[in-house]
Order: C-alpha cells, then sequence, then structure tokens
C-alpha cells in the first residue's frame, strides 16, 4: 500500500515566497538576513495554523543554507538544505514546551546551546508552545536567552502570547502573525487540488475556507477529509454534507419569506432544519451572519467583507436590494437576542420561533397599508 501523506505536511512551505497570507513577517525576516541585521531570540506569535513553525524552519534552514539565492531563499541543494529537508540536521533542534517544561529540560537545553554547529553558521533552537513552560523554567532560561553563544538563535512560538512573562518578551524580537484570509486559503486549495488531481466546486472551496477560520492547516485537513469522503469529485453539496454545514439557500429561502411577511412559511422551513440534524443556536448564528451579509452589499465600499464565491455574492447582491438597512440591522439586534439567551432557555425551540416571529413582523410593519373597503 502506498504511503500516505497528509495535504498539511506534504504541501508545507519550504520557502519565504511559498508562504501564504504572511508577506510582511516573510518580507522583514528576508530583510534581516540581507542586511545581517540577525537578532539571537524571536517571538512568534498567533493562532493555530497559521505558519509561525513553518516560518521559523524556513529561517532556519536560510540562515544556514551556503549559497543564499539573489532573493535570499533557501537554495534547497547545499548539504545543509539538503540535511534539513531529510530531517537529519544537527543545526537546528525543536523542542515541544507542552511536553518539555521543566527546570530540568531547561538546563539539558542549556547544556545543548553551548555546543558549536557541526555545519554552517548557526545552530538554531525552535521552542514550540513556549507558554507552557513553568515558572521556574521560564527564569532558568533568562540569562541564556538574554546572552546566548554566537552560534546559538532561539525562535520561540506560543498561542498564548499573554501567558509569557514580560521578561522573556523583552528579550525577543515579537511577530504576530495574522489570521489567513479567505480568499488566500481558497486560492492555495485550489491549487493543492490541481496537484492532486481532485475537480472541487469553487463555492465548495469556499466554504473549507469558512469552516476553517483562518488557519491554513485546518483548511488542508479539512479538505482531506472531503477527498475522502467523495474521492477526487467533489461538489458543493459533498461539502456541507460531509462538514454538516447549513445551505445557504435555506438562508435565502428563510428570507425572502420575512420579507413578504409569511410567518408559516418561516416556520416551516425552520422545522425543516431541525429535522435535518441541526440545532437552533447553530441556525440563529448563521442567520445572523446572512443578514450582516446582506449589510455589507448594501455598500460598495463594504461589499469586498463579503467572502463568498462568485455564485453565491451574486445571490446576496440580489437579495440585499429588497432588503432595507433597518430591517437587517434589526433582524441582528433579534437573532443576537435569540443566541444570548439561547443557552439558558428552558424551551429553545419556541425562543427561536418567536425571533422569526419578531423578524418577520418587521418587514410586515413596512408593508403600506390599503383601504379594505
Amino acid at each position: 500500500m502506498k504511503d500516505f501523506v497528509v495535504s498539511a505536511r506534504k504541501y508545507r512551505p519550504s520557502t519565504f515566497k511559498s508562504v501564504v497570507g504572511q508577506h510582511s513577517i516573510t518580507a522583514t525576516l528576508k530583510n534581516a538576513i540581507k542586511n545581517n541585521q540577525i537578532a539571537h531570540a524571536y517571538l512568534f506569535c498567533g493562532p493555530r495554523g497559521v505558519g509561525k513553525t513553518t516560518c521559523a524552519r524556513i529561517f532556519a534552514k536560510t540562515i544556514n543554507c551556503n549559497n543564499v539565492a539573489s532573493d535570499f531563499e533557501p537554495c534547497n541543494e547545499c548539504e545543509s538544505c539538503l540535511a534539513f529537508n531529510e530531517n537529519r540536521s544537527y543545526n537546528i533542534h525543536e523542542l515541544d514546551a507542552a511536553s518539555n517544561n521543566s527546570v530540568d529540560d531547561i538546563r539539558t537545553l542549556i547544556d545543548q546551546v553551548r555546543v558549536p554547529p557541526q555545519l554552517g553558521t548557526y545552530s538554531v533552537y525552535i521552542i514550540d508552545e513556549v507558554h507552557m513552560l513553568s515558572s521556574q523554567a521560564f527564569n532558568a532560561f533568562l540569562k541564556t536567552l538574554e546572552e546566548p553563544p554566537k552560534h546559538a538563535l532561539f525562535i520561540l512560538a506560543t498561542t498564548e502570547k499573554h501567558k509569557i512573562i514580560p521578561t522573556i518578551l523583552s528579550r525577543c524580537q515579537i511577530f504576530d502573525f495574522n489570521r489567513i484570509n479567505n480568499s488566500d486559503i481558497a486560492g492555495y486549495l485550489k491549487y493543492v487540488a490541481e496537484k492532486e488531481g481532485v475537480d472541487i466546486e469553487e463555492t465548495g472551496i469556499n466554504v473549507i475556507a469558512q469552516k476553517a477560520d483562518g488557519a491554513m492547516r485546518d483548511a488542508l485537513s479539512i479538505f482531506d477529509q472531503i477527498v475522502s469522503f467523495s474521492g477526487k469529485k467533489i461538489t458543493y453539496q459533498d461539502v456541507i454534507e460531509n462538514l454538516n454545514v447549513l445551505d445557504y439557500e435555506y438562508y435565502f429561502k428563510i428570507t425572502d419569506s420575512f420579507l413578504k411577511g409569511e410567518i408559516p412559511e418561516a416556520l416551516t422551513l425552520f422545522n425543516d432544519i431541525i429535522e435535518n440534524g441541526f440545532d437552533g443556536h447553530h441556525f440563529i448564528n448563521g442567520l445572523s451572519t446572512h443578514f450582516r451579509d446582506l449589510l455589507v452589499c448594501k455598500d460598495p465600499k463594504t461589499v469586498q467583507l463579503l467572502q463568498v464565491g462568485a455564485e453565491i455574492q451574486e445571490k446576496y447582491a440580489v437579495q440585499a436590494k429588497s432588503c432595507d438597512h433597518t430591517f437587517l440591522i434589526r433582524g441582528i439586534d433579534i437573532a443576537s437576542e435569540c443566541d444570548l439567551n439561547y443557552k439558558t432557555s428552558q424551551n429553545k425551540r419556541l425562543l427561536v420561533e418567536l425571533s422569526l416571529i419578531k423578524i418577520a413582523q418587521l418587514a410586515e410593519k413596512k408593508k403600506p397599508v390599503t383601504n379594505g373597503t
């Protein structure tokens, strides 16, 4: 049987230019190499799956590369780069602080730091989840972090910067990684799908990007999961079925029923949603998001904030013309109030249904009054 490698590992960037969504950080690191202004300690902060450890590895590989390219990327051909790519480099050491968080572990690291590299210029120590170190371990690390040997360089990575003591922060250059936007994630997923020979609908890719919530690793893991479910041809329906995502169509239909003042139709649609296995809390949060997306479609300046595929975007543009600002803002307000009260409510279904009735009545009040006689 052929060995399977998950996409998050198989397509992990190996150069700065292949890192997605962190241009300012990769540009700064390349300039540091270009100007020979390499600090002895860096702190990479940010959410999970956005490229902290990946950038640390690329930076470590580049500063030890024997033939750095003119654009300050690693050559991936010299002995140092090859050793790194084949996981046999003695210059780059990775430590998981979650499971090596005691004073003894740090003392072992300090002893190791004194040994100069056998190949290349720097011994690079990448310490992941550094916020997990005990306070005693942090204190034991301070002196070495402030005045390491010339050949030693530390790159600390964390998802929880606020847990790191100020004396550590003051000794590091701090880089804050951002969540990757949906369009960048979708673009990279298209590239991966093409490489893997997977035919996936663009609307499906956008759903994966939204579900990943700014984390490229999560997006690639979800992509692998859906390929396992559907094979090499993936439709939008396959994606929402596998991820248990509520179809956009439900929100468009229920909003149309609000605009017509059709309370029975809105309640029937909500009943269909419940019978399909979705809970009311999930639905009401989605309805708030749908109203928000309609609101940003009302103005050309904010339409760029709508992160969906072109086909769905057209539907939003059409429906937004039928909704006035007051209806959408009051609708978001009612849905948000329902969201806040959902967990404490004794009759959750009734709470959502009452909210739907209130929203439908908003549009009913806007209808012109006609004489019956």
